[in-house]
């Protein structure tokens, strides 16, 4: 598994993935939206912008904005990739990027969402076991909850990757 976990840093160090300005904390809750057309009016929470991958931002925001579940369901039969709300973010994604991404970039922004989810659950798992130091908790095995579920959405976006990379593909003929 670490193969696929770390193939983005991998090819990142070896330069074939170029380091961008990156937002890296695209959750769908650091999105204002409009409350009368719901359209997506800016990204907030800046603190995190420094270089990153393209990859990051659209893993990140895959596993937030896709996920059928609440991040911290407990319930892990609930967690998978909506493939249909992935179709819509890839769509806004890469209609306002596609000419600038390599093709690197593009062929591994399905990965970008298994690697990305991977991370959350380590980093959950980790804080869960040096005893919550970091994420805020509603209870005591919040961050448990949380790495379960990940784990599950990992799961399921590896299992979905062929036909992620048919709806990244499908955008980007609409755009390049």
């Amino acid at each position: 598994a670490k193969d696929r976990a770390c193939v983005l840093c991998d090819l990142q160090e070896s330069g074939e993935l170029p380091l961008r300005v990156t937002h890296n904390d695209t959750k769908v809750n650091n999105v204002l939206f409009d409350q009368k057309d719901k359209r997506a009016l800016v990204v907030i929470d800046l603190d995190t912008v420094m270089p990153g991958l393209a990859g990051n931002d659209f893993g990140d925001a895959i596993r937030s904005v896709a996920n059928t579940a609440a991040e911290d369901e407990r319930d892990v039969s609930l967690v998978q990739c909506d493939l249909h709300r992935m179709e819509i973010f890839a769509d806004g994604f890469l209609k306002s990027t596609a000419e600038t991404l390599t093709q690197t970039e593009m062929d591994t922004l399905g990965l970008s969402c298994f690697c990305l989810t991977v991370e959350l659950a380590v980093r959950f798992l980790t804080d869960y076991l040096l005893g919550d130091p970091y994420f805020y908790c509603a209870h005591p095995d919040h961050n448990r909850d949380r790495t379960r579920n990940q784990i599950a959405l990992a799961k399921d976006i590896w299992a979905k990757q062929t036909e992620m990379k048919q709806i990244i593909d499908e955008c980007l003929k609409e755009y390049r």
